[in-house]
């Protein structure tokens, strides 16, 4: 038997913010991971996010799995981000009484 190596472009494209994207979708690599560390297969995935093909999702799951030291650091660095700008959120906005503003707004017929 001889062995044959195969390589595979892997369809991830890192945007301007240095988020990875599945092929030229807006679904990120962090969806995809986290699906499938929830327990998802990837045809419930490919449904769930049909502009994605289940090739390219199969493609993901071989990347992270082959990777996972990286792409789980990458994740990480992308929690501690998001945390970092929901707390800048919270600080600008703030949340106290939106769902009474709402109820109200809804009520007097203003959307």
């Amino acid at each position: 038997m001889v062995a044959t190596t195969f390589t595979e472009i892997v369809p991830l494209k890192m945007n301007k913010d240095g988020v990875l994207l599945v092929s030229k979708t807006r679904v990120t690599l962090d969806t995809i991971v986290g699906a499938f560390k929830d327990g998802a297969a990837a045809e419930e995935i490919a449904h769930q996010y049909p502009s994605v093909s289940l090739a390219d999702i199969y493609s993901i799951i071989s990347y992270y799995l082959h990777n996972k030291k990286q792409v789980d650091a990458y994740l990480k660095r992308r929690e501690k981000i998001s945390q970092e700008i929901r707390k800048q959120n919270e600080a600008k906005f703030d949340q106290t009484g939106i769902r009474e503003r709402l109820l109200a707004r809804q009520k007097n017929g203003k959307k």
